[in-house]
């Protein structure tokens, strides 16, 4: 029987609830394999972590383990990284020490921060808890960070926290052991349907809409989101979604970044592009097709600009997609509401 060894590093603070979607997971996979199992490890850099919620799990001292092997190691984290000292230069110069030794590593919750600052990330697409990205995109200009559920880009895992933990685990399990397997263990664990890795990360709606502020300002960019998603054929400008509102453009703009990180427009070519991607998954339309009814002008600004969000041009999504249209599975992943 094939053993795999998977290292959970937990830091004071860590999230519950990431940790057991994670484990959970590994646990729930191991009865649908026949030759090979996984193990669940937990390292701290004491004996004993608690959690963001008061609940101490017993670890085994990361320190002592350095020279064993793992097949991946997770660092599991809710808050980012406080300015440097003595223990955290010591776990970074560890974290560097595991990469050396060829691990896959992997962060969740806030753990892609600290993978990012031993510099294990330069170069990687990577994600992390979504209130933290703004500021790590600025300190670390060298990690693709994106806002999705989660990330598998080589040897380099990421996640957001709570329950896309599970998420990133049966993608990376149905990367080594097959679609077919990622859905059985979907299954297996109760899920609906199996989250994809380009989803979004939601943010609550109470910070969505605006709605920690006076409730003028969460009705005025509720309206302009809600023209926006209207109107995403023809897509309005910012002027024109700020005067339809009753605000100034630099009014809408300080909304959105306030309660969203982001421009009016950046949001709007989210929201049109995500449609497309929608569209280009579930329906038979040509390309130019989608791209005139998501509201761009032309083949070659809809090829641009898609490319640029999602990495790729929407012919390779088609086609990426087309076995499953062939055999009369579209995909069915939801939308990101």
């Amino acid at each position: 029987m094939l053993q795999r060894r998977c290292a959970f590093l937990l830091l004071p603070g860590f999230g519950l609830g990431s940790l057991a979607g994670a484990t959970e997971a590994l646990a729930a996979v191991n009865a649908l394999l026949e030759g090979e199992q996984y193990e669940s490890c937990l390292l701290g850099l004491e004996r004993s972590v608690t959690s963001a919620c008061g609940v101490s799990l017993q670890c085994q001292l990361a320190g002592e383990l350095s020279e064993q092997r793992f097949d991946v190691l997770f660092v599991v984290a809710e808050a980012l990284l406080p300015e440097p000292e003595a223990p955290q230069l010591a776990l970074l110069n560890w974290l560097r020490g595991c990469a050396r030794q060829g691990l896959v590593l992997g962060g969740i919750g806030s753990g892609a921060a600290w993978l990012a600052e031993a510099g294990l990330l330069n170069g990687y697409r990577a994600t992390l808890s979504w209130p933290h990205i703004p500021l790590l995109a600025q300190r670390h200009p060298e990690v693709l960070f994106s806002q999705h559920l989660f990330e598998l880009d080589r040897e380099r895992l990421s996640c957001a926290a709570h329950s896309a933990s599970q998420d990133l685990l049966i993608h990376w399990l149905g990367q080594r052991h097959g679609e077919r397997l990622a859905q059985e263990l979907a299954a297996s664990l109760g899920l609906e349907r199996l989250r994809g890795r380009d989803e979004h990360q939601r943010q609550p709606l109470a910070g969505r809409l605006g709605l920690s502020g006076s409730a003028g300002t969460s009705a005025k960019l509720a309206e302009a989101l809600a023209l926006m998603e209207a109107n995403l054929g023809e897509p309005l400008s910012t002027e024109e979604i700020s005067g339809l509102v009753g605000v100034s453009r630099r009014q809408l703009e300080r909304l959105f970044k306030q309660h969203l990180d982001a421009v009016p427009a950046r949001w709007y070519l989210s929201l049109r592009l995500e449609r497309a991607r929608r569209m280009l998954r579930q329906t038979s339309q040509s390309v130019l097709q989608i791209g005139l009814s998501c509201g761009f002008a032309s083949a070659s600004h809809f090829s641009n600009a898609y490319k640029a969000c999602f990495g790729c041009t929407p012919r390779d999504e088609r086609s990426r997609h087309g076995a499953q249209w062939r055999a009369g599975r579209p995909d069915k992943e939801g939308t990101h509401d």
